[in-house]
């Protein structure tokens, strides 16, 4: 049986790699860790996995990407994943996006960047505490 996934979603590489590094160092080789640069290439990627018997149990996005944005991103990601835990990571989210993820796509947590790592970790492991 495949490792679950966690999946960070944000425009710039450096925080993609950051995240990932942060994970993996909390984690160590327990989930896969996957990033997408963009909300089509998130979707293309769970639905890939998906496909692959391969399921993404936590997402961290961004809010303000090119194209779709980060609530939009995991209020889809709802309707066809419910039970995957949500995190949205932004330095500009506004609180009527926040909000409408938070009842649309049954959001864990907002998280402001700069993030703190504790922080971060601490809302992961309540995130996956919940499945």
């Amino acid at each position: 049986m495949s490792k679950p996934v966690i999946l960070c979603v944000d425009d710039e590489r450096i925080v993609l790699d950051s995240l990932r590094t942060q994970l993996a160092a909390a984690f160590g080789d327990a989930y896969i860790y996957e990033g997408a640069e963009d909300a089509e290439e998130a979707l293309d990627l769970i639905n890939d996995l998906n496909e692959e018997g391969i399921s993404v149990i936590l997402i961290i996005s961004d809010w303000l990407m090119p194209g779709i944005r980060g609530d939009e991103l995991l209020i889809q990601i709802h309707k066809n994943y419910p039970n995957v835990i949500k995190i949205l990571l932004t330095g500009q989210a506004d609180e009527v996006a926040i909000d409408r993820a938070q009842k649309q796509a049954n959001l864990h947590r907002c998280l402001s960047k700069p993030w703190s790592e504790a922080h971060l970790l601490e809302t992961i492991k309540s995130g996956l505490s919940k499945l």
